[in-house]
């Protein structure tokens, strides 16, 4: 089992920033690939970006790129998601995930992610 717990949510105004920390314990953490994915009331779950596990390679969703960074530090058993220049429209509750078994990216199918956090909260004021 990898347990995932996601911090660093809250409010923030159009423009604004926000970092987004996901602390994983258990199983080894530099075996993953990491995952960001947001969701919305009514609304399926959407890729967001994703590290490989070396943490070398970075992907991300066309609606974030420019925006948002991923990194991760496998010493730590951590994964961040910087988040600027925020927009309305990036509201939504953020998870990250962890990705046994693809073996390339861009890892941004949702079913192949084995293990979630519960979620943060970003909400974007206009």
């Amino acid at each position: 089992q990898l347990q995932l717990a996601e911090s660093g949510g809250g409010l923030v105004q159009t423009g604004g920033s926000l970092r987004l920390s996901c602390a994983a314990s258990g199983r080894p953490f530099s075996s993953y690939s990491m995952g960001w994915f947001r969701q919305t009331p009514g609304k399926a779950r959407e890729w967001v970006t994703a590290i490989n596990y070396r943490g070398d390679d970075t992907y991300y969703a066309d609606f974030v790129k420019g925006r948002f960074t991923v990194s991760r530090d496998n010493a730590k058993k951590m994964v961040w998601l910087q988040m600027n220049n925020l927009k309305p429209e990036d509201t939504a509750t953020y998870y990250c995930a962890a990705d046994g078994d693809s073996v390339a990216g861009p890892f941004n199918v949702e079913r192949e992610y084995e293990y979630w956090g519960q979620g943060t909260q970003v909400t974007v004021s206009s």
